[in-house]
């Protein structure tokens, strides 16, 4: 089975997290975190060209974290799409908010402005624009909106370490930014999250919210909880920033080969295949296609010749039961017809270019017998 994705870990994490065990400085409530985890910041921080990075133990702690920095008041609405993973949603509820659910374009899977521009109210706080499957946001635009209403924007890059808008890496663009380090993305540390910003009262609040609120140890100044990021976990995103540019150019050799390879069949079965723009360049978390009919038998098929075709996001966070409820009302055509006709292919550092021929291969063959019969 090709899996949709694995992490790429090697002998330099391995060394990198048997000295943390050998020295036994396993995590560090210190403000700053402890070692690997100051170095992972730092590495970040360059990387992405940004003032502070603050790491957390998950991305949905980061968009936690973000919320409480932001200053969200119970009740306050918060504007994101709901086709996205349920964290981007669940962040929002943890932190007193109300989820207010914006439509997507068909041609990228992100927040539609204009359905934005037409959801936001007098209660509107906070918009969080979600840079899914690596593509990158109509981020201008959506600054531009959020100014004029004088809403917050902080950007769920999750799946986009890497990523750019204009030359600029997805998650710098808004008040802040926060990116998940989860086993499955484009950098892994097994679990763990960063939030970013040019913030330094931002920044100061985000250590303290990730330490219980804490400065100087048990003088507890605001709300905030364990969010630490372990040193073993920062062992391995420390050594997974050293080798991001490699892990990237692999995802994008594999993506181009595959969007070349199923070129012909895309235009002759309505097939859309993932395609960058001038401004907005991918990190190519997942390749993404949609399919203007049935799309689980072709999955289906898919995975009985070992491909790791996976369906992202069915249903939508809209129609899940915890949220159907209060979002009864809310209408999100697009947002339903991604649901059920997109379907996610493996393009990982661990795909070589004879599984890209095999994936190939097999969904063209799929998408023909389809159209035949």
């Amino acid at each position: 089975m090709i899996p949709i994705n694995k992490p790429w870990i090697g002998e330099e994490e391995e060394r990198e997290v048997t000295s943390v065990l050998e020295e036994t400085a396993l995590t560090s409530a210190a403000r700053d975190g402890g070692k690997r985890v100051r170095d992972f910041e730092s590495l970040m921080k360059s990387y992405l060209k940004i003032r502070h990075v603050v790491s957390v133990n998950s991305g949905t702690a980061a968009l936690y974290a973000a919320l409480l920095a932001a200053g969200i008041k119970q009740g306050d609405e918060v504007l994101l799409p709901s086709f996205t993973f349920v964290a981007t949603a669940n962040a929002v509820v943890a932190a007193g908010g109300k989820p207010m659910f914006v439509d997507i374009k068909k041609d990228d899977y992100t927040m539609d402005v204009s359905d934005l521009k037409a959801k936001i109210t007098k209660k509107s706080r906070i918009v969080i624009p979600v840079h899914l499957y690596g593509h990158p946001s109509d981020i201008d635009e959506i600054r531009e909106l959020a100014e004029k209403h004088s809403l917050d924007v902080i950007e769920d890059a999750c799946q986009s370490l890497g990523s750019s808008y204009k030359k600029k890496q997805t998650g710098t663009f808004g008040t802040l930014g926060c990116f998940s380090m989860y086993a499955s993305k484009v950098l892994t540390a097994g679990e763990g999250g960063a939030i970013v910003t040019d913030s330094n009262e931002l920044a100061d609040k985000l250590k303290m919210i990730r330490n219980h609120g804490m400065v100087e140890g048990n003088d507890t100044r605001m709300l905030g909880l364990n969010l630490r990021l372990p040193e073993l976990s920062a062992a391995i995103a420390k050594v997974q920033m050293q080798k991001l540019d490699k892990m990237l150019e692999i995802r994008r050799r594999n993506a181009e080969l595959l969007s070349k390879l199923l070129l012909a069949s895309s235009k002759k079965y309505e097939v859309k295949i993932p395609e960058e723009t001038a401004d907005k360049k991918f990190n190519w978390y997942l390749y993404t296609v949609a399919f203007q009919d049935e799309r689980d038998s072709i999955k289906n098929h898919l995975v009985q010749n070992n491909v790791g075709a996976t369906v992202y996001y069915s249903p939508p966070v809209h129609k899940m039961p915890f949220y159907a409820h209060a979002a009864s009302e809310t209408k999100l055509p697009a947002t339903e017809w991604c649901a059920g006709h997109v379907l996610s292919l493996p393009v990982h550092p661990h795909v070589t270019e004879a599984d890209v021929d095999r994936i190939a291969n097999s969904l063209k063959s799929t998408i023909e017998k389809q159209n035949v019969s």
